[in-house]
């Protein structure tokens, strides 16, 4: 199945999108992670809007179609983190226990971790339960300021 990739420049840098037919398969934040020659270039205009009226503050959950490639577990974890509303944190804890997983915070942290669709997949919602940041695909400094983005537009 052909894949594509389109380039959106926003507040925190370019994003690249990459999708196919079925949905969006990933997000990346930096340019490292993101293997231009694999893709064809085609915009994702749906995408695009959806990306643009959140960082415009006027959306709060994303209606994209998704091409989820991970485990079961992964999944499951990925699922949960789509539950946590627009502007609030949870810890790694609190998602092992939503999964009921109450044990498995490491495990839930690698599924953080692999989430490939960073912003739609809201990873940057769950923190430590000390209140500490984590760990962050993106980077610690884009976590923060879109832990800040969602804290003022809400």
């Amino acid at each position: 199945m052909q894949e594509y990739y389109d380039v959106c420049p926003f507040p925190l840098g370019n994003i690249y999108i990459i999708f196919n037919s079925r949905g969006i398969k990933r997000i990346c934040l930096s340019k490292e992670k993101f293997e231009k020659g694999k893709y064809i270039r085609k915009k994702n205009e749906k995408a695009r809007k959806q990306l643009q009226e959140y960082f415009d503050g006027k959306r709060k959950n994303f209606s994209l179609p998704l091409c989820l490639e991970g485990t079961p577990f992964q999944k499951k974890v990925w699922d949960a983190l789509q539950k946590i509303p627009y502007g609030e944190t949870r810890s790694y804890q609190d998602i092992a226990e939503e999964i009921g997983k109450p044990k498995a915070c490491r495990a839930v942290g690698n599924a953080i971790g692999a989430n490939p669709i960073p912003i739609i997949i809201p990873c940057h919602r769950v923190i430590k339960k000390n209140g500490e940041l984590g760990g962050y695909s993106g980077g610690e400094g884009i976590k923060e300021k879109l832990l800040e983005h969602e804290k003022q537009k809400n």
